[in-house]
């Protein structure tokens, strides 16, 4: 009588799976929007340490938002 995810239609599966994928890859676009107004206003200031560590940083969430990019992609020829 609960609810049983795996008694869904595998489009509705697909779409909750594509929906979480979609909003972690926008929280991560803003932690690196976020990350690159710091490290800028940071270098600007005169601290220039911050800035390889922001550019590492910064290409492990690029990283990890096209992994969930091709996680979504392959979700979606699945369900088609």
């Amino acid at each position: 009588m609960g609810y049983d995810p795996a008694k869904l239609p595998p489009q509705v599966r697909g779409l909750n799976a594509i929906t979480g994928a979609m909003s972690l890859i926008a929280i991560l676009l803003i932690v690196q929007i976020w990350l690159l107004t710091a490290t800028l206003e940071s270098y600007l200031a005169g601290r220039h340490g911050a800035a390889l560590p922001a550019a590492i940083i910064s290409g492990v969430i690029f990283l990890f938002c096209f992994g969930l990019y091709r996680f979504v992609n392959s979700i979606d020829r699945k369900v088609r």
